[in-house]
């Protein structure tokens, strides 16, 4: 009964595939190529995309999506977010569909267990949840290193506007310092510096800047910097000068929470280790005492 099951199954996830193969267009293949970080397996995607096109995602489940959304946004940037989220869930549920069909698969070859179908399904579940999960630390973790290293620019900035620099001209150099790094504050800084360079206002490729960066902290940078740098003068390196005191004030803050977080994760590690050296000691002293 259960090979039965399992067969059923398989024959209704290949019949799924194949309409989704038919259904696939020249959209679908754009988004499946969109650069995103994670992505994985991407021939299989277009189809993918169909499903969840066809699926409604965004408008049965708008709190999802939009929650969602706003992840992807937060660690891809503003530009075609949407078809960015589509993309993760195409390969969400290209995740789960493998799942499933590897535990019809085991099923049929182990002479019909109904383990392998549950082992499974319950897989095919929990990948997708994982994956959503990842994806929100990722954003978390970028955003921390943002914050963190958002002061250290803003103190070369000042120093290199009050030697007599323009801020065009210091953000492109610590842009040029920092080229090929890899951290996303500098990625970001790089693009808006393309992005100027090739024609686009500076006041626009700069907000822009701040918006992908994701964090209120670039936002207030960004706005500072707009508002002050055409008077020059005294005024705007103490604008600076009040910014970069606040930044490294939030700074500390955050180092201070990662270091309660990495002491609370030292717990248990500590714990277990003084009950191995009180068995190790503990051990003989009783043994002794009974003899």
């Amino acid at each position: 009964m259960t090979a039965a099951a399992a067969l059923i199954l398989l024959l209704a996830l290949a019949a799924l595939l194949l309409y989704a193969l038919t259904k696939r267009t020249k959209e679908h293949r754009y988004i499946a190529a969109l650069p995103m970080e994670g992505i994985r397996i991407r021939a299989l995607l277009p189809p993918m995309l169909a499903l969840v096109e066809k699926l409604k995602v965004a408008a049965r489940f708008p709190i999802f999506f939009h929650k969602l959304q706003s992840s992807v946004q937060r660690g891809e940037g503003l530009r075609e977010s949407a078809e960015r989220t589509m993309l993760f869930l195409a390969q969400m549920l290209l995740y789960a569909l493998l799942l499933v069909a590897f535990g019809c698969v085991m099923a049929l070859l182990s002479g019909g267990s109904a383990m392998w179908l549950l082992i499974g399904a319950g897989l095919g579940v929990l990948l997708p949840a994982a994956l959503i999960k990842d994806l929100a630390a990722k954003v978390k973790k970028r955003e921390e290193q943002i914050l963190m290293e958002l002061p250290e620019m803003l103190n070369k900035i000042v120093l290199l506007v009050g030697a007599g620099e323009t801020v065009q001209q210091a953000l492109l150099r610590c842009s040029q310092q920092k080229e090929g790094s890899g951290h996303p504050l500098y990625k970001e800084l790089e693009r808006m510096v393309g992005e100027w360079r090739s024609g686009d206002p500076f006041h626009q490729a700069f907000e822009q800047f701040g918006k992908r960066c994701g964090v209120q902290e670039s936002t207030v940078f960004v706005t500072t910097v707009l508002l002050n740098h055409k008077r020059g003068g005294g005024e705007f390196a103490l604008a600076l000068r009040d910014l970069s005191r606040t930044l490294w004030d939030k700074r500390k803050a955050l180092g201070r929470i990662q270091g309660e977080k990495a002491s609370s994760k030292l717990v248990f590690p500590m714990v277990l280790i003084f009950g191995v050296v009180l068995l190790m000691v503990g051990g003989p002293a009783m043994m002794l005492i009974q003899m």
